[in-house]
């Protein structure tokens, strides 16, 4: 049975609720033996989920699975298009290398790359990005956008954008976006983004957007030079979220903001940006190749920059540099 008989058998369980249906019904209806039923529930028991068996009645599903897996990520997500491959990992170098050489082997648009934990997760400019641990969230996608390669800069605060939509939405916490990829709660690093491409001049042949989200550890889940500087949504709310329930629905939620992104621009992104955006119209101290100075923010251009204004109120855009917070 391929996996997504797997997923017809226990959705159709699913949505008998609390009946039985016999083995002979779903082999009829999946158009497999009665053998491979027996053999496909008793996998599905493995991925978290709970039957009862009764003879000459049949199966039921009495329990859903809490279990991260691919089986348990694709079962009840309503997307179109991503996630509907997905690679999982219990343990992984970086997802996000991992989903660059899926891509180049051709995987499709929308494919999920998620894993437990990460050993050399990395953020901008390969810095460190600790992930060594099941706490929180750790994904990349692959994207195929129709887009020209300039545009692909604006991902990271669309990416940014939405997971502050999901996660407030949620967790009723307030998050703010600090330029370029990085999520805040009061003050403390919640949330990384990482956004990546291979590129012609002229077409995007594919894009890797990775993040990772702070979900359930503590405080001594981090290493000590962290632990003043990063937080988790658990540690903020006190409360244990469930993860599966989390990815759901940011995938939901990010295919839904996506496909209206292609289709009306950055303009609401950058609003939303806006609103959420870490020190808006604080001072910040900025340090380049050629000069350091004290700025205030101010925005961001559409292709990403950040706009900031000097002490002689001349207006500055920042592609990349130091910044002191």
């Amino acid at each position: 049975m391929t996996t997504n008989k797997r997923h017809e058998l226990i959705t159709i369980l699913a949505e008998q609720e609390n009946q039985y249906i016999s083995g002979q019904a779903l082999s009829d209806m999946l158009h497999v033996s009665r053998t491979a039923i027996w053999k496909h529930i008793n996998e599905l028991k493995k991925d978290g989920y709970q039957f009862e068996s009764v003879p000459n009645k049949g199966y039921r599903l009495i329990a859903k699975s809490n279990i991260l897996n691919e089986s348990t990520i694709k079962w009840g997500l309503n997307t179109n298009w991503l996630g509907q491959a997905i690679e999982y990992r219990k343990e992984v170098p970086s997802t996000q290398d991992l989903a660059h050489e899926l891509a180049r082997k051709g995987a499709a648009h929308g494919t999920v790359v998620t894993a437990e934990r990460q050993v050399a997760g990395r953020g901008r400019m390969d810095r460190r990005f600790v992930s060594d641990h099941d706490g929180g969230i750790w994904m990349s996608l692959i994207l195929r956008p129709n887009i020209p390669p300039y545009q692909a800069s604006q991902m990271t605060l669309f990416v940014a954008v939405t997971l502050v939509d999901v996660l407030e939405r949620i967790t009723n916490q307030s998050i703010k976006i600090k330029w370029p990829n990085d999520l805040f709660i009061n003050g403390k690093k919640l949330a990384g983004i990482l956004t990546e491409m291979q590129a012609e001049l002229e077409t995007i042949q594919y894009l890797v957007i990775g993040f990772g989200i702070n979900v359930n550890q503590g405080k001594q889940d981090f290493p000590k030079d962290l632990q003043e500087k990063t937080t988790s949504l658990g540690m903020e709310a006190d409360y244990k979220w469930d993860k599966l329930m989390l990815i759901q629905e940011i995938l939901q939620e990010f295919e839904l903001a996506y496909d209206h992104y292609l289709q009306s621009g950055f303009a609401n992104v950058k609003e939303k940006w806006l609103k959420h955006a870490y020190k808006l119209n604080e001072t910040i101290q900025i340090a380049t190749p050629k000069e350091e100075y004290t700025a205030i923010v101010k925005g961001i251009t559409d292709d990403g920059a950040l706009i900031v204004e000097n002490s002689e109120q001349e207006r500055k855009t920042i592609y990349s540099a130091e910044i002191k917070w």
